[in-house]
């Protein structure tokens, strides 16, 4: 069987030692490493989830300092906060917590 003349020159590249050794560098790297192409992208898609949850911690931290900016300057509203969080009264008075009743089914 004879071969078309324009395949020579790709057969000569594949038989070519240098050629070979890379290809079997490169499947190695991609395929059978421990840091494989599976592996990096699970890492990145990880990276990209810890960035998003460290956004949210930073917004939400500096809601937090905000809201406890406005608590320590204001008297007022460290009195209303403590009132409706830790139900705190004054004495002589009293406090009704009133909670909604729980339609049955």
């Amino acid at each position: 069987m004879q071969l078309p003349p324009f395949l020579f020159p790709v057969l000569r590249v594949l038989r070519n030692f240098y050629f070979l050794t890379s290809t079997a560098f490169v499947a190695w790297m991609v395929l059978f490493d421990g840091n494989d192409v599976g592996k990096q992208y699970d890492m990145y898609r990880k990276w990209q989830e810890l960035r998003s949850e460290k956004a949210y911690y930073e917004s939400s931290i500096q809601a937090v300092q905000h809201d406890r900016a406005e608590l320590l300057s204001s008297p007022a509203l460290l009195e209303k906060f403590a009132r409706e969080k830790y139900l705190m009264k004054r004495p002589g008075e009293d406090v009704f917590v009133l909670v909604p009743k729980e339609e049955e089914k």
